[in-house]
């Protein structure tokens, strides 16, 4: 079981559970390959992007583990 918290680097989300880009993709952030953002935590992209990390935690987390 793969669990993703607001520390959690993007990169690492990526790489663990692939499946989750098109979340990250569905709330604006594009540019997940860029250096920048794989090296952001969940909770940065989030407060650049003006997500609520609580829900996105809650959908990556669910297709993650799927």
């Amino acid at each position: 079981m793969v669990t993703i918290t607001k520390d959690t680097i993007i990169g690492d989300v990526l790489d663990l559970a692939p499946q989750t880009a098109p979340i990250f993709l569905s709330i604006g952030m594009h540019c997940l390959g860029c250096p920048s953002s794989r090296g952001e935590t969940v909770e940065e992209a989030c407060a650049v992007h003006g997500v609520d990390v609580d829900k996105l935690l809650e959908a990556v987390n669910a297709e993650a583990n799927k």
